[in-house]
């Protein structure tokens, strides 16, 4: 199971890429930087939010994880 920490550090490192590509496609689009950087930001803080909620979700998901041994000798 990952700690609340790790889902939050992986959700913040994917958003700031992904917030990165999403201004790039805008601005390459409209050509104004303002607008680029806004409308990039504005969707960006919703995904984050969901992508946190999404992976605290899946953390919680027991298929396809290799169970531990109760014990190690």
């Amino acid at each position: 199971m990952e700690h609340r920490k790790r889902s939050l550090l992986k959700t913040l490192s994917w958003r700031s890429f992904s917030f990165l590509l999403t201004m790039l496609i805008i601005f390459a689009y409209t050509r104004n930087l303002k607008q680029a950087v806004c409308v990039g930001a504005g969707i960006d803080v919703v995904k984050m939010f969901l992508y946190y909620l999404h992976e605290r979700i899946w953390n919680r998901v027991r298929f396809g994880r290799i169970k531990s041994p109760d014990y190690q000798i």
